[in-house]
């Protein structure tokens, strides 16, 4: 999961940053804080090539800079991330209300005296939630598990599956990595349209099917990878993406 921290009070900001990256590296160790800005111009920014799953914000960013504007810029993009506010406002439940961000958690800074139990709280719903959106499958998201990593996955990031040479093991090449995990390809193929089985050992998610070298008998895909296709499989995979395009 990845947490971006929008906070313009340095000393506050050094605060919730080191509280929620001491905890993450005992509880969870997979938790990467990728950003910590101190107006909504950096956060906007990062935002257009970073995909982001929590974002801590103070309501108050200082002149020209508006937090509840930059969840709702944030929420218009993205309707799943988690939004936290941590703010010196007690009326900010009411006002996320007003601008329909959907927030996940507020905390007030100088009111709450149990702050740090509150920051981690929240810290903590958000970890739930990612982990129960992963599970399901009406998001689209592919969930995979390796020790104490969990990563949700858009079926739309992905590119194949492979088996991988080690045994009971899976390799899931997407757009912004290759991850190995436990899992089998059979339990994979049903769960959309989409993924296809095109091989004993591959499944290819059609959406990024470049060509089809019948000849070779090999697919390629948007990533560059060529994938192997079976003689049965050649014979379906046209109309599997014929149908397809017809669902979107």
């Amino acid at each position: 999961m990845k947490i971006v921290i929008c906070e313009d009070n340095p000393q506050q900001q050094k605060v919730i940053f080191t509280k929620l990256k001491n905890y993450s590296m005992i509880n969870h160790p997979s938790v990467e804080i990728v950003l910590v800005a101190s107006n909504a111009e950096e956060v906007l920014k990062f935002m257009n090539n970073n995909k982001i799953d929590c974002y801590f914000l103070d309501i108050d960013l200082g002149i020209g800079s508006n937090g509840l504007e930059l969840a709702a810029k944030i929420r218009k993009q993205d309707v799943l991330a988690s939004i936290i506010f941590v703010t010196n406002y007690s009326e900010a439940l009411r006002l996320t209300f007003k601008y329909k961000v959907a927030a996940l958690d507020y905390i007030v800074k100088q009111v709450d005296p149990g702050f740090s139990d509150s920051l981690i709280g929240a810290f903590e719903s958000s970890i739930q939630r990612y982990n129960q959106l992963g599970q399901t499958k009406t998001m689209n998201l592919f969930q995979i598990k390796m020790g104490e990593l969990i990563k949700n996955i858009p079926y739309e990031n992905i590119y194949y599956f492979e088996t991988s040479e080690n045994i009971h093991k899976v390799r899931l090449y997407e757009q912004n990595g290759v991850y190995e995990f436990y899992e089998k390809l059979k339990n994979i193929e049903q769960i959309n349209p989409i993924f296809f089985r095109c091989h004993k050992s591959y499944i290819i998610n059609i959406q990024h099917v470049v060509q089809i070298n019948k000849k070779s008998r090999t697919i390629e895909m948007a990533n560059g990878t060529e994938c192997p296709v079976s003689i049965r499989a050649l014979r379906i995979i046209q109309n599997k993406m014929t149908e397809n395009l017809c669902r979107i």
